[in-house]
């Protein structure tokens, strides 16, 4: 069957869930929102194109810091209303320098920060 990016269920705003995975490791690295262009300008480029729901624009992760994502492959979940990215990450990930978002755990009732900037 082919994919139709029509088909995923986005929300009220038009937008659907995006979780970034490192293809390689597993590591869960951030979570974003694409549109259904946005979706789509992904599996054409191979390049990870998000909705920036703060600029209201198109957001190529990496377009300016060099901190690319290349698309390993694309999964759509039970429901169509959430995607996984699997990439090949070039560089961290987060905008804190850090390789993934998730770089904190709550531990003990406690924010803990487990991973440190990238040098």
């Amino acid at each position: 069957m082919v994919f139709d990016p029509g088909r995923l269920k986005f929300d009220d705003r038009g937008l659907v869930p995006v979780i970034a995975q490192e293809a390689e490791t597993g590591e869960v690295l951030m979570l974003a929102w694409m549109n259904e262009e946005a979706v789509g300008r992904t599996l054409e480029s191979g390049r990870v194109t998000y909705w920036s729901r703060s600029r209201g624009d198109f957001w190529v992760k990496g377009e300016t810091s060099g901190h690319v994502q290349e698309l390993v492959e694309m999964r759509v979940d039970c429901d169509r209303d959430c995607l996984l990215v699997l990439v090949r990450q070039v560089g961290p990930a987060c905008h804190t320098n850090r390789r993934s978002c998730f770089y904190t755990a709550v531990r003990d009732g406690e924010d803990v920060e487990i991973m440190a900037p990238m040098v």
